[in-house]
């Protein structure tokens, strides 16, 4: 003997009468709070944004050169030891550029270069003397090397952080 229920038995019509509208109440406040929890957080996440202002370019030509580092390891122009690079336009009626950059918070060595032909790194003449401009977070001193990571470190807080580096050309 078998027996079946169908959707029309009463003890089954009384749990979807009485079960089923609080069930699907718990639910939906347990989605609502995990979708809630769920939310970046600004100051955990890469949602803080660093925007670089460079100025002093002394033409137009070429582009800007970023590149950020989160240690000594390989300051200030060995690409594969850095977080992030790339090149940015020049704005050729104000001969500035701005770069902007999404990362955690934390702190940062910055440099920048102007890449006059757009080859992607620092060109040099035969005795090492950089041919295209160059900066630093901080715009600190350049003597005949650059300077230490330390002395370029900016803080990146959430929601956004600037700087200005000016460019220097030997």
């Amino acid at each position: 003997m078998t027996a079946t229920l169908s959707l029309t038995h009463p003890s089954i019509r009384n749990a979807f009468k009485t079960r089923w509208p609080r069930a699907a109440a718990v639910m939906l406040l347990v989605l609502a709070a995990s979708a809630a929890y769920a939310q970046p957080n600004p100051a955990a996440g890469h949602d803080c944004t660093l925007r670089i202002h460079v100025d002093g370019f002394r033409n137009t030509r070429g582009n800007l050169g970023t590149i950020i580092f989160t240690s000594p390891d390989g300051w200030p122009e060995d690409e594969n030891k850095c977080l992030r690079h790339g090149p940015a336009p020049i704005d050729k009626s104000t001969r500035t550029a701005d770069a902007e950059w999404r990362l955690p918070p934390g702190n940062y060595g910055v440099a920048a270069i102007h890449d006059e032909n757009s080859n992607h790194k620092l060109d040099r003449n035969f005795l090492g003397i950089p041919k295209e401009g160059f900066g630093f977070a901080n715009n600190p001193h350049v003597g005949l090397s650059a300077p230490p990571f330390s002395a370029a470190v900016v803080h990146v807080a959430c929601p956004a952080t600037a700087i200005t580096i000016h460019l220097i050309y030997k």
